[in-house]
């Protein structure tokens, strides 16, 4: 096989991109105070756009926040300490930049895997594959 016959293969084997980031909005906190706890309503609608797991979501949340917190039986992150909504949506921006949107072609289509104990940010649009932290 030359050159041209595989630069064509590869061609038609690599998904076509379809859009740009742009397509891809970061969905706002909508937070509450409740006392001492900061009640993050739509943390179960925000993950979800991720297409990632509510406990790394929720880690990091707690990780950036410097506090504790759980996920109640509704699904919403309660975290520990008074946190504004511009302060929570901060934080889902970092998760968006870091563990969302390829740091490639810029597009969310992404996933995360764990190889040989690195998590791996992996691309399904461009193929990139980049370590991150986790």
């Amino acid at each position: 096989m030359d050159y041209d016959e595989m630069l064509d293969r590869g061609l038609e084997e690599t998904p076509d991109i379809v859009g740009d980031s742009a397509r891809f909005e970061v969905p706002d906190a909508d937070v509450r105070q409740e006392g001492h706890v900061t009640v993050f309503e739509n943390f179960q609608a925000v993950r979800r756009k991720f297409n990632r797991d509510e406990d790394h979501v929720m880690k990091f949340l707690q990780d950036e926040l410097g506090t504790s917190g759980h996920i109640d039986e509704s699904g919403r992150a309660r975290l520990t300490g008074s946190f504004d909504s511009g302060r929570v949506d901060d934080v889902v921006e970092a998760y968006t930049e870091e563990f969302v949107l390829c740091s490639e072609c810029g597009l969310p289509d992404t996933r995360l895997t764990r190889e040989q104990g690195a998590l791996i940010l992996k691309c399904d649009a461009c193929g990139a594959r980049s370590a991150t932290r986790g």
